[in-house]
């Protein structure tokens, strides 16, 4: 996010880049882009990106289409655009429906992990919490590192562990490399 000026993408946020690094690792793991209707797993060739945004009516999730195919910049303009239009009142009901993925993030409200509920039919959804100092041991000394909670929620009946546990070691290896956000962006 520091070199976010130096790459012309100054208002990029945390979340922004979030949604980038969702859409682009959720397809190496296509089942948990699905909607899971009568028992049936529908599979989704693009990512369409559910953000959950608390506006003055309550909690709404308007939905960034085919962001797979969008750069970094282009998501962060349009998902800052399509919940700015359900904070004032004016988003279109087509935006509220299709999403095959949602993240909801409470990191700014400094919550550190929560268990977010998933919006059916879709078979999962990424909580987001806030980023907090942790300590490891490196050449035995303890340093401390900024450390961001992760909380997946996936429909059992659709998925079991064995298939969202390489979903979330993909997304924390692109998230230890945050460059490769960069490097990806297209």
């Amino acid at each position: 996010k520091a070199k976010g000026e130096a790459f012309g993408m100054e208002k990029v946020t945390l979340n922004d880049m979030i949604l980038y690094a969702v859409s682009r690792v959720i397809l190496k793991h296509r089942d948990i882009n699905a909607h899971l209707i009568d028992n049936t797993m529908r599979l989704f060739n693009n990512v369409h990106l559910g953000v959950a945004c608390d506006t003055p009516r309550g909690l709404i999730v308007p939905t960034v289409f085919n962001a797979n195919k969008m750069s970094l910049k282009d998501i962060s303009a349009e998902s800052k655009r399509v919940t700015g239009m359900c904070r004032d009142g004016a988003c279109s009901p087509d935006l509220l429906k299709g999403a095959s993925f949602t993240i909801t993030n409470l990191g700014s409200l400094g919550i550190e992990s929560f268990t977010p509920v998933i919006n059916p039919p879709q078979t999962g959804i990424l909580g987001v919490g806030t980023i907090t100092k942790r300590i490891k041991e490196v050449n035995g000394q303890d340093v401390t590192y900024p450390a961001m909670g992760l909380s997946l929620t996936f429909d059992h009946r659709a998925l079991d562990f064995g298939e969202v546990r390489p979903f979330l070691t993909t997304l924390n290896e692109f998230f230890n490399n945050p460059e490769e956000i960069l490097n990806h962006n297209a």
